[in-house]
């Protein structure tokens, strides 16, 4: 069904309501990033694949909103006929309604979509404008998609404590102490990746975030309820993974639960940001005395342990091996015949294969960002949204991928030059500007801060070497990784609207600075990195970032003129450990090519 059908056939369940507008917001019940197939209702209306967007469906418009990341892709995947454009954090959708509704208006939303907290402000924002907000009981968009895909069957998988470094008696009796403390009885959890730190279990519901979707309710006693597919754990020694105080109910019985808690007028506490608005309007319509409060699994989760530490180097140490016989096989593909025979899909395959020749590996960690010349402009973009671009036209490579493993999660930005010997090489003014970003990749894992700094006041040391020369980059610096779970992890962040969270022992994060010029090119250095204490002879406790990622950064695309002497010191320190680390696992070419990539430069 074309997309002005799809949208006609919603504006028309939409006046069957009485609804002026509707919101479709890029999320699941969950309100994680990723989502599975099933809860893709934003790409099935509009055709826009993003992981972050808003449609707003009018009686005679639909206006899409997005991040800086997708400001290029939304044009070319949404029509501008059927779609207007607009900036998701510079012009809130809400404040864009106010002024396109009358009073009076109705306007519709999934309540399983949307959080506790939007709700609570939403509500009293529209009503002082006359708006009335409404609830649907059922998702209009699933009554039109007829060839929905069904949930995951995959099983559930046990994660070892080899692998964990702590087992999940350990980590319940640490929440629901914090809980008791607090006198709070029962402790919502809605998130896959805290349910699934929690319990120790992973899963394969949602491509490339290893987890198992659910619901729980922690009890301050240590009791947990998981509310997810019983079958997926059927054949699986539970009792013994978890002990007695873990029971498992499909989630068609959680409505039953919350309303029991409501009942019994239970003290119940939900994150208000993660929690969707369903499970808060339940709970407190039953009775229930809502307490809103941070997931308190987030905060334990992003600190990994010395167990998942150590496995997190481990899995980048054979993550930068799979990486350097990839660009070691690229250049040599680009001296031989027919480099055209190649394109942006086929060398996000070749990777791929390199990162499987390792048996830990499981999947990639998000889908492969292989980008050549004005592609890379985009943040996010993927070859599948339209025509993979051929090797062979373009001066750079951006290729943005990683990888799951057992013992840790691997995300790695690296920008290339791929010309060919006959092509135009990278021009003067591109290897400044990557100069420049590398730079400021450099002083931002270079720093050592303080106990309490958080990462918004971190940001501005990745942005300098760019502002000094009228540049800037449209997206955050760093976002947090997870153990063996999201790619994307919070609560800590490197950003200049970033979270207040103080970045501490155990977190990682990634460094990935940028430039994108539009229908050129763009440019992206990332490595992820490990918050550790720092050893000085001052005063104060200090902390640093320790460099978990080991793939050497392109020296022909690097303007020696624009590097300080301090720069020059870390590239070469950095480039001579990639070259100890890696050296052992490669032989022949690779190797060549790694002790060339890596040389000192003066």
């Amino acid at each position: 069904m074309p997309y002005a059908q799809r949208l006609g056939a919603l504006r028309r369940a939409m006046a069957s309501l009485n609804l002026q507008a509707l919101i479709v917001p890029h999320d699941d019940e969950h309100l994680g990033e990723y989502i599975a197939p099933y809860a893709e209702r934003l790409a099935w209306l509009t055709g826009f694949s993003g992981s972050a967007g808003v449609a707003i469906v009018l009686a005679e418009q639909t206006a899409m909103f997005v991040d800086g990341r997708y400001t290029v892709q939304v044009r070319q995947q949404c029509p501008a006929p059927l779609f207007s454009y607009h900036h998701l954090i510079s012009e809130p959708y809400l404040d864009w309604l106010i002024t396109k509704l009358a009073p009076g208006a109705n306007l519709g939303f999934d309540p399983h979509l949307h959080s506790h907290q939007w709700l609570q402000q939403a509500a009293p924002k529209l009503a002082e404008h006359g708006i009335s907000l409404r609830a649907l009981d059922h998702n209009l968009i699933d009554s039109l998609w007829q060839d929905k895909p069904a949930p995951s069957q995959h099983s559930a998988l046990l994660l070892s404590q080899d692998y964990s470094g702590q087992h999940s008696q350990a980590k319940r009796s640490r929440i629901a102490s914090e809980l008791a403390a607090a006198d709070i009885e029962v402790q919502l959890l809605t998130q896959a990746e805290p349910i699934n730190w929690l319990l120790n279990i992973r899963g394969r519901d949602i491509a490339c975030l290893p987890v198992v979707l659910g619901f729980a309710l922690l009890y301050q006693d240590g009791r947990v309820q998981l509310f997810s597919d019983p079958e997926k754990f059927a054949e699986l020694e539970v009792t013994t993974h978890w002990g007695e105080d873990v029971s498992i109910h499909p989630v068609a019985e959680l409505s039953e639960a919350l309303i029991a808690l409501g009942q019994q007028q239970a003290r119940v506490q939900l994150d208000p940001d993660t929690a969707n608005a369903w499970c808060g309007l339940t709970l407190s319509q039953a009775g229930a005395e809502l307490v809103l409060a941070p997931d308190p699994c987030m905060l334990p989760k992003a600190c990994k342990n010395p167990v998942e530490v150590n496995g997190s180097r481990a899995a980048h140490l054979r993550d930068g091996v799979a990486m350097c016989r990839f660009l070691a096989w690229l250049d040599e593909r680009l001296t031989q015949p027919h480099p055209e025979q190649e394109d942006e899909g086929t060398l996000a395959d070749k990777l791929e294969f390199f990162r499987r020749a390792h048996p830990e590996f499981v999947e990639p960690s998000f889908s492969t960002i292989s980008a050549l010349g004005p592609n890379a402009a985009m943040c996010h973009y993927h070859h599948l949204n339209g025509t993979p671009r051929q090797l062979g036209q373009d001066s750079v490579y951006l290729v943005d991928s990683g990888g799951q493993y057992l013992d840790g999660t691997t995300d790695i930005t690296r920008t290339v030059a791929v010309a060919t010997p006959q092509g135009e090489p990278p021009s003067k003014e591109l290897k400044r500007l990557f100069t420049l970003v590398l730079k400021g990749h450099i002083d931002l894992a270079s720093a050592r801060f303080p106990a309490n700094t958080c990462g918004q006041q971190l940001d501005i040391l990745a942005r300098q070497p760019l502002w000094q020369a009228g540049f800037n980059f449209d997206h955050g610096t760093g976002h947090g990784v997870g153990h063996y779970l999201s790619v994307h992890e919070g609560p800590q962040r490197i950003s200049p609207k970033g979270s207040q969270t103080a970045l501490t022992t155990g977190m990682i994060v990634s460094n990935e600075p940028g430039y994108y010029r539009e229908q050129a090119f763009g440019i992206r250095c990332e490595n992820l990195q490990v918050v550790q204490p720092a050893t000085t002879d001052g005063e104060l406790p200090m902390f640093e970032f320790e460099t978990l990622t080991w793939v050497p950064f392109d020296l022909r695309l690097i303007d020696q003129s624009e590097l300080e002497p301090k720069h020059i010191a870390w590239l070469n320190h950095y480039h001579a450990q990639v070259r100890q680390k890696l050296s052992p696992y490669l032989t022949g070419a690779a190797l060549a090519w790694l002790i060339q990539a890596t040389h000192a430069i003066t």
